[in-house]
């Protein structure tokens, strides 16, 4: 085989919506309330493989808006792309699918919440920058099995 059939292969199949919800379950007297809103934003992803070097990433974004106990809005955006993955070492797929995906991801949720939210009667909720690699870090470092000091003793004789 010829090095450029070894080299490593990263590319984007397909980006789309998997799944969108929205719901107003207290209108029309949401848009009635003059207090600001507290707004919870969530996000999840996960990675699954379809094929071999398929593999398909979905960014889950929930929007909840309330004020004082009443929803207003709760928007769920799931951003999924589909990423041809070859020629990668096991310990390089594992970050390439918790940050390089995701960060992809990102911009087109984010756009979605945004619409989805000024179409609705609400003003847009533009989500901030995330630093996907920070979080992939934290999550790393606690699936790490703790491991227990090992304690070397002369032995007497």
């Amino acid at each position: 085989m010829s090095d450029a059939q070894n080299a490593p292969v990263f590319s984007i199949e397909k980006l789309f919506v998997k799944d969108i919800s929205l719901e107003i379950p207290n209108a029309p007297q949401v848009f009635l309330e003059r207090e600001v809103p507290t707004v919870d934003i969530q996000l999840h992803h996960n990675s699954s493989q379809v094929d071999q070097d398929v593999y398909m990433t979905v960014l889950t974004v929930t929007v909840t808006a309330k004020s004082k106990d009443k929803t207003l809005f709760l928007v769920e955006v799931g951003q999924a792309g589909v990423f041809v993955i070859r020629n990668v070492q096991r310990q390089d797929l594992d970050p390439i699918l918790g940050i390089a995906c995701p960060n992809l991801l990102f911009p087109y949720a984010r756009e979605v919440v945004s619409d989805l939210t000024s179409r609705a009667g609400f003003p847009p909720v533009v989500l901030n920058p995330v630093n996907f690699e920070s979080i992939y870090q934290q999550a790393a470092e606690q699936a790490a099995p703790v491991v227990a000091p090992t304690i070397i003793t002369p032995s007497s004789h």
